[in-house]
């Protein structure tokens, strides 16, 4: 599935072209990958609606990657031939500038994002060095691997971000492929943490409940008492607003969005420094994901046995999943399986 240009998904259903290319050879360093499963991340929306635009067209978009090893280049040595590997959303990085010195390679001037800056897994095949891809924990199916790569490689990044302590209480705002998973992962690493789900849609209030939050409600609810902290993964700016007005003093809300959209940006006029803002409350961006990330969450994910909801798609209805992802209709992660 081809990306050819830059376009709105509710003026053009069909974004991405069902097309023959040719297969990519891997070169030095690097492996070719059978892709067999490939979740479907708001990201790809905000690169079709040029939020976070490609490097280049045509691009194969797609950053959450289930496949095997079906070719190694030169001097590649890391993987064999058969084995099961998943692809995230780091591509590459630099590996010299003073943060990826640091470990901090997700805030690398030379980041390049897997289905934005080189073509990703919306195909039955793709190339990466070795270095960038991630053996895959036996105990998940190809669906259920897939979007542990991003919506749980992300959601680990920013509940370490809330700095959340177990006995506090945390929101969630939106209830999609990334935040359902951040539930299940603080229900089994703080069991004493109440969770808050913040979502429009009755469906995805009634699921978070059913997976253990302590209570849902609409977006603009008032909770039955302030946050220690707040994870939004929203594509929207009122929800930001609303999480602030929810904090406890000294709160932190984590912004978990690549990129955020224009329609609602005037919400922003209605925030009241003491009410919002005064009192020392933090606000913090999630920037992309690190190696460390991936391989930590994945071995977290495997101790918990975490089984993520998925829906799947046929490749060819790659398009079918976006639309649907874009108009919140959400019940765990959407999967492709090619």
């Amino acid at each position: 599935m081809v990306l050819d240009e830059i376009c709105s998904v509710e003026d053009n259903s069909q974004p991405l072209r069902f097309s023959e290319i040719e297969d990519p050879s891997p070169g030095e360093n690097e492996v070719l990958i059978r892709v067999s499963a490939c979740g479907v991340c708001h990201t790809e929306l905000d690169e079709i609606e040029g939020r976070t635009p490609p490097s280049f067209f045509p691009i194969v978009p797609g950053h959450q990657i289930i496949g095997r090893v079906a070719a190694v280049g030169k001097n590649a040595s890391r993987h064999r031939l058969g084995d099961r590997v998943g692809v995230a959303w780091i591509f590459s990085a630099c590996g010299k500038c003073k943060f990826c010195r640091a470990g901090n390679e997700n805030l690398c001037a030379d980041f390049r994002g897997t289905g934005r800056d080189a073509n990703g897994g919306y195909a039955e095949f793709m190339t990466v060095h070795e270095d960038f891809c991630y053996p895959i924990p036996e105990e998940f199916s190809d669906a259920e691997a897939a979007p542990l790569l991003c919506a749980g490689a992300i959601g680990y990044r920013s509940l370490r971000l809330s700095n959340i302590g177990d006995g506090q209480s945390l929101g969630l705002t939106g209830f999609g492929a990334s935040a359902h998973l951040v539930l299940k992962m603080v229900r089994h690493r703080y069991p004493c943490v109440a969770v808050f789900v913040f979502a429009r849609s009755e469906r995805e209030r009634k699921f978070a409940m059913e997976l253990g939050a302590a209570w849902a409600g609409d977006t603009t609810d008032t909770p039955p008492h302030q946050l220690d902290a707040i994870i939004d993964t929203t594509p929207a700016w009122k929800p930001v607003v609303e999480a602030l007005k929810n904090l406890e003093p000294g709160g932190r809300l984590v912004i978990n969005a690549i990129r955020k959209e224009e329609r609602d940006k005037d919400t922003l006029l209605s925030l009241s420094y003491p009410a919002h803002l005064w009192l020392e409350k933090e606000i913090k961006s999630v920037a992309n994901v690190t190696r460390q990330d991936v391989n930590e969450f994945l071995q977290l994910a495997a101790r918990m046995k975490i089984r993520p909801e998925v829906e799947e798609f046929a490749l060819k209805d790659a398009n079918q999943a976006l639309i649907e992802l874009k108009a919140a209709r959400i019940h765990g992660a959407k999967v492709l399986r090619i």
